[in-house]
């Protein structure tokens, strides 16, 4: 029993480093980080509470991103979009890489409700 213990939280930890992966993967593609949300949503029931907190950071993360995407799309207009994307993605890049390096270490996320890195 332990050892499937094992296999489901490796499992776990693995999915929710591909949805980091996914999410740095989307400055690239774009669509990777539709892929990243779902797995999410999906893998973020049943698991240990210090990994629930990577779930629900990366779900805010993709929230926030979007609204900040949104926001930029729609300045890009006057021309301060355009460092608004940059911002953006210098954002996304800290707040994944934040969470694999806490992933690795098998510890929570701290300060979930926070918006900035």
């Amino acid at each position: 029993m332990n050892d499937m213990q094992n296999l489901g939280l490796s499992s776990s930890r693995g999915n929710a480093k591909i949805v980091y992966f996914l999410f740095l993967a989307s400055l690239v593609f774009g669509i990777t980080a539709i892929i990243g949300i779902v797995m999410a949503y999906m893998n973020q029931q049943d698991v240990e509470s210090w990994l629930k907190t990577h779930y629900q950071y990366q779900i805010r993360t993709f929230w926030i991103g979007i609204l900040f995407a949104f926001i930029a799309s729609i300045l890009m207009f006057v021309g301060i979009g355009y460092i608004m994307y940059l911002v953006l993605v210098i954002w996304m890049i800290v707040r994944c890489v934040k969470g694999l390096k806490a992933i690795d270490a098998k510890q929570p996320v701290v300060d979930l409700k926070r918006w900035g890195f």
